[in-house]
């Protein structure tokens, strides 16, 4: 757990999310998507991320901001892997603090947290993507010292395209 004490003493709690947040998680991810302009997408159901987070080899785990006793936001992450360094690394999947709490440090806590734990635990790197338009984000990020990929292009295939890669 930890403690942070935002702008103008706003006071915020960082930790780990326990089977009863499943709700809340959901719902942070779905007000994620909306902000993204991908909510159609967002189909998870709780017992999705019930198996990702709490099932017998977790594959993602989430950290919570509560403030005045109520979830405010939530950073959700994976290991990845160098096999450049040869260590693992994290991938912050989805990050997000309501929009009445921003400014107030939390989501520079999460990233403080993320950095310190692959820090302790001797992993390589913290990564994520942002969308190309949310300039508030890209400066946000470009404030932690985030390094831009842009020679880098992701690719993905779903769906259809991966039933018929699967041929």
């Amino acid at each position: 757990m930890t403690v942070g004490q935002g702008i103008a003493g706003a006071a915020f709690t960082l930790r780990d999310a326990e089977p009863a947040d499943l709700p809340e998680i959901l719902r942070i991810v779905r007000e994620l998507a909306e902000y993204e302009r991908l909510g159609h997408a967002a189909v998870a159901t709780e017992e999705d991320f019930g198996r990702l987070l709490f099932g017998p080899a977790p594959l993602l785990h989430a950290v919570l901001a509560e403030r005045e006793g109520r979830v405010v936001g939530g950073a959700l992450w994976y290991n990845n892997v160098s096999t450049f360094t040869g260590r693992p690394g994290i991938h912050l999947e989805d990050v997000y603090v309501e929009p009445r709490h921003r400014g107030l440090g939390i989501g520079r806590a999460f990233f403080r947290h993320l950095a310190r734990l692959a820090l302790e635990r001797g992993w390589a790197r913290l990564d994520w993507q942002v969308l190309d338009w949310n300039e508030p984000a890209i400066r946000f990020y470009e404030g932690l010292g985030a390094a831009a990929l842009d020679d880098w292009r992701g690719r993905r295939v779903s769906g259809d395209a991966l039933r018929r890669l699967a041929e």
